[in-house]
């Protein structure tokens, strides 16, 4: 178990360096494990993730191993909404894949722990531990625990919903403050089943992190003791040379989207596994949008958790977290339990004593809250590759809606119309020019989404995009709208009051016009081209589109 630079005289001046690090002779002969951190006091999701990556130090000292601690940048998608900084977010995903893989090479680990926790933190380092393939465990920082305001629970969501009925005239001032200063009452991840969540829950559901992981709150001492075990599950990982080809494997990759499914997680989701599956070389034939509705038609929505519902991820934690999720998707056939973990068991093995401890939470598969999962892929004219929406969170009057279109180019635009009462009953909002090349970087509109529920009209009015949501949006909103509109997909050829139908049971979304006026429009559309400079303008030269994970073309 040692590292590359422990024996002979080649090595003699790397050995130095360590000296000056202070490391002793008996260090310097133990596997090195980075602890790839990104602790930032800008992240309310990531306050507290230099406790968590020291509490990773302790267990991998405790295991025999080299702990060290290198960082990683990160973006809070809560704070970089609603402005051009939301540009970022996404791509900032394949900044944290490649200097996670620098890292790592550059230095010879031995092992990795990946310690993360918002939106594009987490799927950045999935990426990167494929690429690496280097015995590694996840553990985030936790979910923060929910708001309180006059008996009623709150989240980030209730915060961005409040703003919405404030400008409708619903709410005054002092309220709005109220909620300002209510919502998010600790750090850690948003306490709803919101992006980041989602993903390290679904971090469980691939086997790359132990049980607990995307449900203990951040402000339990059961996190640390987690981070505690983490650092020696990655030590056992090393000694066994347990790699990420052995844990994240198609089957993995089918039993994640089971589970995302089963908790109605965020529509963003798509796109990170997507972007995975690419990494892992897995061809659209084998893992494409459609796969989701594959699993979709099978996988019961057994947990409805905020936006969607009244829960908060600390009650999917009380109730008995992912593991009794899969331990009930295993037993009807819908999660293959013999895929590995990072523990060095399978699945089936881990979760054997898992159970329901609140069947309100997580509901009994006989009475889902739909026979289908939470996640539909629409496709139609429209959307030739695919749309995404989170149908779990859509009321159910809005399941199958046809209105006139309200075109924008920009969220800022459609913010615009819909606060100052512009959007009527019936409408369906159309914001294009947002996704990964149009934006570019295919921000999240959070803000919109929240103004229309805010403004009373989430049971009346569709919002479609080629941008995307955040997993805090709730409503009619259909994402991912592929071909994009810079990319000259037909989303850049619809009218104010041309007629979309959408039917998000049957997974369809059109526009009401006969093909041969769509290809006459077609012949004459020329996208827009926001101007851009630096990383941005890199980016939209080589991204692809959402419908292949919006990943660099230039990988592969």
């Amino acid at each position: 178990m040692n590292n590359i630079f422990s024996e002979g005289t080649a090595m003699s001046s790397q050995r130095s360096l360590m000296r000056a690090l202070g490391w002793t002779d008996s260090e310097m002969k133990k596997p090195i494990i980075g602890i790839i951190c990104a602790q930032s006091d800008i992240i309310p999701g990531h306050m507290y993730l230099d406790k968590i990556a020291e509490a990773v130090k302790e267990g991998v000292i405790a295991a025999g191993g080299k702990p060290v601690i290198v960082p990683s940048i990160g973006v809070c998608d809560g704070i970089a909404m609603g402005h051009a900084g939301m540009r970022y977010s996404l791509p900032s995903r394949e900044v944290i894949a490649d200097s996670a893989e620098i890292l790592a090479r550059a230095h010879a680990f031995s092992g990795i722990v990946f310690v993360g926790n918002c939106d594009k933190i987490i799927p950045g380092m999935l990426m990167a531990a494929v690429r690496l393939n280097l015995p590694c465990a996840f553990v985030s920082g936790g979910p923060m625990l929910a708001g309180k305001m006059h008996g009623k629970r709150l989240s980030l969501s209730s915060m961005f919903e409040a703003v919405g009925a404030y400008n409708a005239g619903k709410i005054d001032e002092a309220e709005l403050h109220e909620y300002e200063c209510s919502s998010c009452p600790t750090c850690g991840s948003c306490s709803g089943m919101f992006t980041a969540n989602s993903l390290n829950c679904l971090t469980e559901a691939l086997g790359i992190s132990l049980p607990g992981n995307g449900t203990i709150p951040m402000v339990y001492s059961r996190r640390i003791m987690l981070a505690k075990e983490t650092g020696e599950a990655v030590m056992n990982a090393v000694k066994n040379n347990i790699r990420p080809s052995d844990v994240l494997t198609p089957k993995a990759l089918k039993n994640a989207v089971a589970v995302d499914n089963a908790i109605g997680a965020s529509s963003n989701s798509v796109l990170h596994l997507l972007a995975l599956a690419n990494e892992m070389g897995m061809s659209e034939k084998d893992f494409s949008v459609d796969t989701f509705n594959e699993v979709s038609e099978k996988v019961p929505h057994i947990c409805k958790l905020a936006p969607a519902g009244e829960h908060y991820i600390e009650d999917l934690n009380e109730a008995g977290g992912i593991s009794a999720v899969i331990r009930q998707l295993e037993e009807a056939g819908l999660f293959d339990g013999s895929a590995m973990t990072v523990s060095g068991i399978s699945q089936h093995e881990r979760v054997k004593n898992a159970r329901v401890l609140d069947d309100s939470v997580i509901r009994p598969m006989n009475n889902p809250y739909s026979p289908t999962g939470g996640l539909a892929i629409l496709k139609g004219n429209i959307a030739a590759e695919g749309a995404v929406v989170k149908k779990s969170a859509v009321d159910p009057a809005m399941l199958k809606h046809s209105g006139p279109a309200k075109v924008f180019d920009s969220e800022e635009d459609a913010m615009e119309a819909i606060s100052t009462g512009k959007i009527v009953k019936g409408d369906v909002v159309v914001i294009r020019y947002e996704g990964p090349k149009g934006g570019p970087g295919m921000r999240e509109m959070l803000s919109p989404t929240s103004a229309i529920v805010g403004a009373g009209l989430g049971a009346d009015v569709a919002l479609i995009t080629d941008g995307r949501f955040s997993g805090a949006t709730r409503g009619a909103a259909i994402g991912h709208v592929c071909p994009e509109a810079a990319a000259g997909g037909p989303i850049g050829i619809i009218r104010d009051g041309d007629i979309i139908d959408i039917d998000i049971v049957k997974g369809e979304i059109n526009l009401r016009l006969s093909d041969k006026e769509i290809a006459e429009r077609l012949k004459n559309f020329k996208p827009l081209e926001k101007p851009v400079d630096g990383y941005l303008k890199r980016y939209r030269a080589q991204v692809t589109s959402a419908s292949k994970g919006a990943v660099l073309g230039s990988q592969k």
